[in-house]
């Protein structure tokens, strides 16, 4: 089958019902999206498909249909994306793992949403568990991402 990841087009001989998570790491040599939990619970695997954040340890990668794109994908060659510029200002990671998770979910509710409330906010990101408890970063970060999208 083929896919296509970050703009570039692959074809993989797996299974359909493999979850993409695997597909990308093990198969494509993709490690942006981790891997935590398995069940779809934490969203240290978020990744968009076709702009929307999806959970990929528990997404069948015969179900995809559109563009996949990874924590790799989501800025331009030369430059950060907002959210990931966000990040870095407001000091986000600890530990870091959870984090292009975090991101992916964070950049995907930017495309949807470009003024999000708090409330607005911890909703959507409540598929995504931080060990660390940067929570009030994330928000902040959020909030500073979406106004300079808001000013490009």
């Amino acid at each position: 089958m083929q896919l296509t990841v970050n703009g570039a087009t692959y074809d993989v001989d797996v299974e359909a019902e493999m979850p993409l998570l695997w597909v990308l790491r093990d198969e494509l040599g993709i490690t942006g999206p981790k891997y935590g939990c398995g069940l779809g619970q934490c969203g240290a695997c978020t990744v968009h498909v076709n702009g929307v954040a999806v959970i990929s340890c528990v997404l069948p990668v015969g179900s995809i249909v559109g563009e996949v794109t990874t924590i790799e994908g989501l800025g331009q060659p030369d430059a950060l994306h907002a959210v990931q510029s966000a990040w870095v200002e407001h000091q986000v990671s600890q530990c870091g793992y959870c984090q292009s998770g975090q991101i992916m979910t964070a950049a995907s509710l930017l495309d949807q949403n470009p003024d999000p409330s708090d409330e607005e906010i911890d909703r959507a990101m409540t598929a995504n568990l931080c060990r660390c408890g940067t929570y009030p970063r994330i928000r902040a970060a959020i909030k500073t991402a979406a106004a300079a999208l808001r000013d490009e």
